[in-house]
C-alpha cells in the first residue's frame, strides 16, 4: 500500500513525498480511513509508529474539503501532555499543509503569552496546545472553542500520568458536543477507558501492536551493576561504544543534572532535560541533541515525553522505573520507523524488583550481560529507594520492615536538605546586599529572660562584597551599643543587607552569612530546640507529582496582596509566596534558629533536618 491509496488530496500527497515518505506505517494505513470517514478513533499506539501523522493527515484532509465555515476560527484542536510534542505535532501540520490553504499555531506554558495571543487574533485553523496554556489563554477570553470541528487526545495516557485529566475534563466543557474526537494512547488503563468512554461515540479501535509489549526492533540487555558504579559504567558504554547519540533516562530531576555534570567532566557532552529547566534551554537542548553536537541527553520520564528523533540508535535506563509502563514510553523513544535501536538498563541490586515487573508486564525475558569489573560491590544488598513522601522496595524478595524503610527516608530526606544547603551556599553570591525591608525593631532588643544580646561582629555587603569589619561592634557598661554611629544609624533604616542575616528580613539576600548571637535565645525552662524531618513532596520526585496549577489565575488577587509577615511585632498572615523549605517546621517549635527582626534582617532559621539513621540491608539477587 502507498500513500495514493489512501485518498489523499494531491497537495496533501506532494507535501507527503517531498518529506520522503511513500508507504503508510500500519497505523497511519489504519487511522486514516477511519477519520476521513468521519468515525471516533480509539488507537493504541507507541511513539515511534508515525500516529502523528496518522491524524494530522485526515484532519488536513477534511478541513480543505468542508466549506462555509467561519474565517479565522479555530477548527481542529490537538490537546499534547508537554511542551515539546505540542511544538513538534505543530511543525508536523505545517509541513504536511504546506500547500492547503490552512494556517496552524501552538500554545503552551513557559514562555510569553503576547505572541501565542497574536498569533490566535491573526486566526488559526488548527491549534496544538498544553492543557494549561490553553485554559490560561480561554479563561482570559483569548481562544473560542465553540466552531472546533475536531479534536485530538495525543498521549493521552501520559496526560493521566501526568495529573492533566481534570484540566482535559475543562477543556471538554468548552467544546461543542457535535464534533468528531481522536484519542492516541501507548498504553490503555481503566482510567483511559473511562475517558474513552465518556468522550467517543461508537469509535472505531485500532491496535497496531498487542497490549503491554514493545517494539520488536529494540535490542534489550540488562547490565548488572553496583550501586555506585553507575556513572562510570554509562560513561564506559558510550566510550567503548562510540555512541555518538544516546538519550539517558532518570528517575529524578537531581540525577539528571548530576549524570549530565559527570559525563560532561570526563569529555562526554551532555545537557540535562527536565521540568525545572527553563523553554529556552530545553528547546536549545534538543536542538543541538537532534544535530549531533550533543551525544548524551539526560532526561526525566515527563521532559522526555515529545522527544520524536529518527533513527535514534541507544536508550539508557540509567533508572529502572518503578512502573512498567514508562519503560515501554522509555524504550519507544529509539526503533521509530522500521529502524533498530537499543535500549540498556543498568540495575542494581535496588532495582531487580522492578526489572522483573517489566518483564513480566512486557512478557518478554531481556539478556544479561555481565561487565567485568563493574559488578555489585561483595556483600553488597538491596536497600528501599526513598522518593519523596514514598520509600520503595525495589529489590528482590520480600521488603524489609517498617523501621528500616522509615530509616531510609529519614537519610534520604538529610541528604536531600543538605544538596538544598549546599546550593544555597554556592549561590550566595547572588544574595549579598539584597536584603528586604525589615522591621524597626531595637537592633539590641531584650531577650525573653530580660537580657540583652551581645552583639557580635557584622559584615558590610551593599556592593556583594563580604567583608569582615574590624570594628565589632561593643556593649557599653550601661548595656547600649557601641561602634561607629554612622553603620548604626544606616541598619537601623532596615536595609537588611548581607550583614543583617542569612535572610534579610522578607526578601532578604540569601547569600549572607548566618549571624550567630551569643545571648539566650530561648527562656528557661524550655524544651531544647527539636530537629525535623523534611516534611514536604522531595524535589526529585516533582516529576511524576501532578501540578498544582491555577489555570485561570483565581488566587492572583490573593497572592499579589497576601501580607508579607509580621512588622513590628504584629502578628501577620502566614506568606502564601514561601518556599516548601520555609514551611518544613510544625508547631511551636517550627523556628528555633535565629528570626530576630531588628534593623531588616533576619537571622538564620534554626535547626533543620531529620535525624539520621542506619539502613538495614536486605538482600537479594538479580538471577535467571
Amino acid at each position: 500500500m502507498n500513500f495514493e491509496d489512501l485518498n489523499l488530496a494531491p497537495a496533501i500527497l506532494k507535501a507527503v513525498h517531498e518529506l520522503g515518505y511513500t508507504a503508510p506505517t500500519p497505523v497511519q494505513a489504519q487511522a486514516i480511513p477511519a477519520v476521513l470517514a468521519g468515525s471516533d478513533l480509539l488507537a493504541g499506539a507507541q511513539t515511534g509508529t508515525g500516529k502523528t501523522a496518522g491524524f494530522t493527515l485526515p484532519v488536513l484532509q477534511l478541513l480543505s474539503s468542508r466549506a462555509g465555515a467561519k474565517p479565522g476560527c479555530i477548527r481542529a484542536l490537538v490537546l499534547t501532555p508537554t511542551r515539546e510534542l505540542a511544538a513538534q505535532v505543530e511543525e508536523s501540520v505545517r509541513n504536511y499543509g504546506k500547500y492547503l490553504d490552512l494556517s496552524s499555531t501552538v500554545i503552551f506554558g513557559g514562555v510569553g503569552m503576547n505572541p501565542q495571543i497574536s498569533r490566535i487574533r491573526a486566526g488559526c485553523d488548527i491549534l496544538v496546545a498544553t492543557p494549561g496554556r490553553l485554559l490560561d489563554l480561554a479563561g482570559q477570553g483569548y481562544v473560542d472553542l465553540s466552531n472546533v470541528e475536531i479534536l485530538v487526545l495525543d498521549e493521552a495516557d501520559r496526560m493521566l500520568d501526568m495529573g492533566f485529566i481534570h484540566d482535559v475534563k475543562k477543556v471538554l466543557a468548552l467544546l461543542p458536543k457535535a464534533k468528531q474526537s481522536l484519542l492516541f494512547s501507548a498504553t490503555f488503563s481503566d482510567e483511559i477507558r473511562d475517558l474513552a468512554n465518556g468522550l467517543l461515540k461508537d469509535p472505531q479501535h485500532i491496535q497496531v501492536t498487542p497490549p503491554n509489549t514493545t517494539v520488536e526492533r529494540i535490542a534489550q540487555l540488562i547490565y548488572p551493576v553496583g550501586r555506585t558504579r553507575k556513572k562510570e559504567v554509562l560513561a564506559h558504554l558510550i566510550d567503548q561504544g562510540s555512541w555518538s547519540q544516546v538519550l539517558v533516562f532518570t528517575r529524578t530531576k537531581y540525577g539528571a543534572n548530576n549524570v549530565a555534570e559527570y559525563l560532561t567532566k570526563h569529555g562526554i557532552k551532555a545537557m540535562a532535560l527536565h521540568g525545572n529547566k527553563s523553554q529556552s534551554a530545553r528547546t536549545q537542548a534538543l536542538a543541538e541533541f537532534k544535530s549531533g553536537e550533543l551525544r548524551a541527553l539526560v532526561a526525566t520520564d515527563i521532559a522526555a515525553r515529545g522527544i520524536d528523533i529518527d533513527e535514534l540508535p541507544h536508550v539508557v535506563n540509567y533508572e529502572i522505573p518503578n512502573v512498567p509502563e514508562d519503560y515501554v514510553h522509555r524504550i519507544g523513544r529509539t526503533g521509530r520507523a522500521g529502524a533498530s535501536g537499543q535500549a540498556v538498563s543498568l540495575v542494581c541490586m535496588d532495582e531487580e524488583g522492578f526489572m522483573h515487573e517489566i518483564e513480566r508486564f512486557t512478557k518478554q525475558q531481556i539478556p544479561v550481560e555481565i561487565l567485568e569489573g563493574f559488578g555489585p560491590a561483595e556483600g553488597e544488598q538491596a536497600e528501599p529507594i526513598a522518593m519523596g513522601r514514598q520509600t520503595l522496595w525495589g529489590g528482590l524478595g520480600k521488603p524489609p520492615g517498617r523501621d528500616v524503610m522509615q530509616a531510609a527516608a529519614r537519610a534520604a530526606r538529610q541528604d536531600m536538605m543538605q544538596r538544598i544547603r549546599d546550593n544555597k551556599a554556592a549561590q550566595g553570591g547572588a544574595g549579598r546586599g539584597q536584603g528586604g525591608r525589615g522591621g524597626q525593631s531595637p537592633r539590641n532588643a531584650p531577650a525573653s529572660n530580660g537580657a540583652r544580646r551581645a552583639p557580635v561582629a557584622r559584615t558590610e555587603g551593599d556592593a556583594g562584597d563580604v567583608a569582615q569589619r574590624d570594628d565589632a561592634m561593643a556593649v557599653g557598661a550601661d548595656g547600649a551599643p557601641q561602634g561607629d554611629r554612622a553603620n548604626r544609624n544606616r541598619r537601623r533604616r532596615g536595609r537588611g543587607g548581607a550583614g543583617m542575616g542569612g535572610n534579610g528580613g522578607q526578601h532578604g539576600g540569601q547569600g549572607a552569612p548566618r549571624q550567630q548571637n551569643s545571648g539566650v535565645r530561648q527562656s528557661p525552662g524550655l524544651p531544647p530546640t527539636r530537629e525535623f524531618g523534611f516534611d514536604d513532596e522531595d524535589d526529585r520526585d516533582m516529576d511524576r507529582l501532578p501540578r498544582n496549577i491555577d489555570p485561570l489565575q483565581t488566587n492572583l488577587h490573593g497572592r499579589r496582596n497576601a501580607p508579607r509577615g509580621p512588622s513590628h511585632g504584629a502578628a501577620g498572615q502566614p506568606d502564601p509566596m514561601r518556599t516548601s523549605i520555609d514551611m518544613m517546621g510544625k508547631g511551636a517549635n517550627r523556628n528555633k534558629g535565629n528570626r530576630s527582626g531588628g534593623n531588616g534582617g533576619g537571622g538564620g532559621r534554626g535547626n533543620f533536618g531529620g535525624g539520621g539513621g542506619s539502613r538495614n540491608r536486605a538482600g537479594g539477587g538479580f538471577s535467571r
